[in-house]
């Protein structure tokens, strides 16, 4: 189940704000009729080859929280193969907290109440048509219907929604400076309404506040008062004007003092300048900066915004392309850092596309993998392969995948796709990467290294996701080990053996899994001589040197990538742990 953007760490931000919960986008651009569902979560990673629509589902939720507004409409090339014969459409589910749609909109999901909206867009240069789901009629709401969406107005429905932000790798400059400056002023009119809000106990800057909103009133009342004979000679002039058209009609002009004076100050100008340069030297608008500096700006403004945690202020989704563009190496874990620390802020969630495996860190329980691809037809599918609610993970799961990804930073890249294969430790890597060296045909494997038994359970719990086949190599070990005193005790590396066997069962059954054990060691079953010092160098060294070596570790590569093929003699695949016994 979706984590709440109200932690637990943050469970004094206040009043739980709306979250997005689903989107689901049928024919657009090269999306088609079977569509995508994207299920969301604090941190949604979108991953896969170029050009296959990623872009197109960011786009897709900014789109309908344009409303009304002519940005809003579509143009030919928004529709699948520049054809109006099939209507893009978008849907949007949306988690709330208060009763505002209307009950008649409100689904019962589980104990949370959500709100389902629909845009059709039926031809080119025309605005959308919004309905939404009659929760209690079980039906989308058509035309004849008197009510036909929640919340009304477009705009007031806007505002009920995750305002989006929007960062692409390839605005220009001028696009990508209003983002940086929009996302600053989010958070700046964050802490105003925090600093404004109303507190058990105020603070001085509070009072001074309620002082000046006092002060305020008191002096506009003054003025309404003192405008009172000119409000009515106006109002007398407009009467005579009306009537000469509308006989019996008058005009009324209401100058009342506006009630809640605090909600329309205007604290900040509509559009600020975002100004950069040296202190005592020209300062130019961050448009004319150069791209470094801009991304630079971006991520500090972002940073910002995690380290603050929201008491008031609306729901945010930032939306953003390959965040890994113009970063320096040494930044790109700070920065998805700060990415993953965003929703802490207690009104954000982030919805990324990447290339990156750095920016893939799944021993956080936010996050939720989605790898979009094209079949060899062009049908564009976006499959979940991975959620934390679903892996099952323990404790000292997500602490093996932390250490894998400080040790690894591409410890994650299995998740962009090929074929997979968990192997024990770094020898066995080393060994199979240099059979890839030097066969091109085996470039989309992706090596696992686990550093250990414990570590490849928790693997294998994360590929039982994936719903693709793949193969596990580790070292049989013994079943007892001797105390330096002689006596015999349980190998702990052993036990793990019943583990590693347990998490492969819990596999779906439509995937296949070739697991198979080194018998004693890797080094052991497929090299010469006795390794020592640096043993995945020396490995290597063996390799080269020794076709043999050579040989039977590509022979076992090949199996593991292709279940029909045999196995060589150091080599067992095993489905019990007496397949095991028997080699004692």
């Amino acid at each position: 189940m979706f984590k709440n953007p109200i932690t637990s760490e943050a469970e004094e931000l206040g009043p739980k704000k709306p979250r997005l919960k689903k989107l689901i986008i049928k024919n657009f651009r090269s999306i088609g009729e079977e569509g995508v569902e994207i299920d969301l979560d604090e941190i949604v990673v979108l991953v896969g080859p170029n050009n296959v629509g990623k872009s197109s589902i960011l786009r897709a939720y900014e789109l309908v929280m344009l409303g009304d507004n002519k940005a809003a409409m579509l143009t030919i090339e928004d529709f699948p193969n520049r054809q109006t014969i099939n209507h893009p459409i978008i849907e949007l589910y949306t988690v709330v907290y208060d009763n505002s749609p209307g009950e008649k909109w409100i689904i019962d999901d589980n104990g949370e109440k959500l709100v389902k909206e629909r845009w059709t867009w039926n031809s080119p240069n025309v605005r959308p048509i919004r309905f939404g789901w009659l929760a209690r009629e079980n039906r989308w709401a058509t035309s004849e219907d008197k009510q036909k969406v929640p919340w009304g107005a477009a705009n007031i429905a806007k505002s009920k929604r995750p305002e989006p932000h929007r960062v692409s790798a390839f605005d220009s400059p001028e696009e990508q400076g209003k983002e940086i400056v929009k996302l600053l002023k989010s958070y700046l009119t964050d802490k105003v309404k925090e600093f404004t809000a109303d507190g058990e106990e105020e603070t001085d800057e509070q009072l001074e506040y309620k002082q000046l909103i006092k002060s305020v009133k008191k002096l506009q009342n003054k003025i309404v008062e003192k405008s009172q004979n000119e409000i009515e000679e106006i109002e007398k002039d407009l009467t005579e004007l009306i009537s000469k058209v509308f006989p019996g009609y008058s005009i009324k002009f209401d100058a009342k003092p506006e009630n809640e004076i605090d909600k329309a100050i205007t604290w900040f100008k509509e559009q600020p300048d975002l100004l950069m340069g040296p202190k005592s030297g020209y300062q130019s608008t961050i448009d004319r900066q150069g791209s470094g500096a801009r991304r630079t700006l971006l991520w500090t403004a972002l940073r910002l915004i995690s380290e603050h945690k929201a008491k008031e202020g609306k729901p945010h989704l930032l939306l953003i392309d390959e965040p890994e563009i113009c970063l320096h190496p040494n930044a790109t874990r700070a920065a998805r850092e700060v990415l993953y620390d965003l929703p802490k802020a207690g009104n954000w969630q982030v919805m990324l596309t990447t290339h990156s495996p750095i920016f893939i860190d799944i021993s956080k329980d936010n996050t939720t993998i989605i790898r979009v691809q094209k079949s060899d037809g062009g049908r564009v599918r976006a499959t979940t392969i991975y959620r934390p609610d679903k892996a099952n993970l323990t404790e000292d799961d997500r602490l093996n995948l932390k250490l894998m990804n400080i040790y690894d930073p591409y410890f994650a890249e299995f998740f962009f796709g090929g074929r997979t294969i968990i192997v024990e430790g770094d020898t066995e890597y080393s060994a199979f990467n240099y059979v890839k060296s030097v066969n091109d045909s085996l470039n989309d494997i992706h090596i696992i290294r686990a550093r250990g038994k414990a570590s490849i359970v928790t693997v294998i719990k994360i590929l039982n996701q994936f719903g693709v086949n793949y193969s596990v190599l580790h070292d049989t070990d013994k079943p007892k080990a001797v105390r330096k005193d002689g006596s015999e005790i349980t190998n702990p590396a052993w036990t793990n053996n019943k583990k590693i066997l347990s998490a492969v069962n819990e596999k779906d059954s439509s995937v296949t899994i070739r697991l198979v054990a080194s018998k004693g060691s890797f080094e052991d079953a497929y090299l010469d001589s006795q390794l020592s010092g640096d043993k995945p160098y020396n490995a290597l060294n063996e390799m080269v040197k020794q076709e043999s070596s050579f040989k039977e570790i590509s022979t076992l590569l090949d199996a593991l990538i292709n279940f029909e093929k045999d196995l060589p003699g150091g080599a067992i695949e095993w489905s019990s742990i007496s397949d095991l016994e028997k080699l004692f």
